[in-house]
């Protein structure tokens, strides 16, 4: 059985836009999902995950099914805008046990309660559909990797193409976050991978494609 790749609508925004996501189905293989934009404004993961596809369509190589959606929080990214269009920060509004309705900053608006946002609501439906093996979190911020739960492996790949430290910690209390709900409470490691701010969309390119596609060849059964 050959790799099947397919786009589908991976949920709606509070806006109403469809949020696209590309799948290479591969048998009965390890899920891995990877999101970008899940903060509107940190438009250096949308640009890793567009990378990506380009990559991915034109040579696919892993032992899993994956699932890319580039552009998570899509009225965010269209508004440049952390936030989505309910002025809520996704990642501080996932259903975990640490959920908490105050905000840290204004920045970190968390919602009126735990999974309020349509766009979780659809990520947190998917995560019960397909249960991933590991997920990866696109971001923006100072160079680092910051692990949820046992993906030491995958970012150890990352790790040895761009120098980016290893993290147990973000550094800072981020609760209602996908590396606590999944990659602590669920059992699906999660890489959150930060991307230096302001890295050129060239530099992104060259640097975090292979890194990624290094990511993604560890679950290769053939590979160590």
């Amino acid at each position: 059985m050959g790799v099947n790749f397919n786009s589908f609508i991976f949920g709606k925004t509070v806006d109403g836009l469809a949020i696209t996501a590309h799948r290479w189905e591969n048998g009965d293989q390890p899920e891995v999902l990877i999101l970008a934009g899940v903060h509107g404004d940190e438009t250096e993961g949308v640009i890793a995950a567009q990378g990506l596809l380009n990559a991915l369509v034109n040579e696919y190589a892993f032992d899993i099914n994956l699932t890319l959606v580039p552009a998570f929080n899509l009225d965010g990214v269209l508004n440049k805008n952390r936030l989505n269009s309910n002025g809520v920060d996704l990642n501080r509004n996932l259903p975990s046990k640490d959920w908490t309705r105050e905000a840290l900053k204004e920045r970190y608006q968390p919602g009126p309660k735990p999974n309020s946002e349509p766009e979780n609501q659809a990520l947190v439906t998917f995560l019960k559909e397909k249960n991933p093996v590991f997920v990866l979190s696109l971001h923006s911020w100072k160079p680092m990797l910051n692990v949820n739960g046992d993906c030491t492996k995958q970012a150890k790949a990352i790790h040895e193409i761009t120098g980016y430290s290893i993290e147990e910690s973000i550094g800072y209390p981020t609760p209602g976050c996908l590396g606590t709900y999944c990659g602590l409470e669920q059992n699906m490691p999660t890489l959150t991978y930060e991307i230096e701010r302001g890295q050129k969309p060239k530099e992104i390119l060259s640097m975090h494609i292979p890194a990624i596609l290094s990511c993604l060849k560890t679950f290769n059964k053939g590979d160590s």
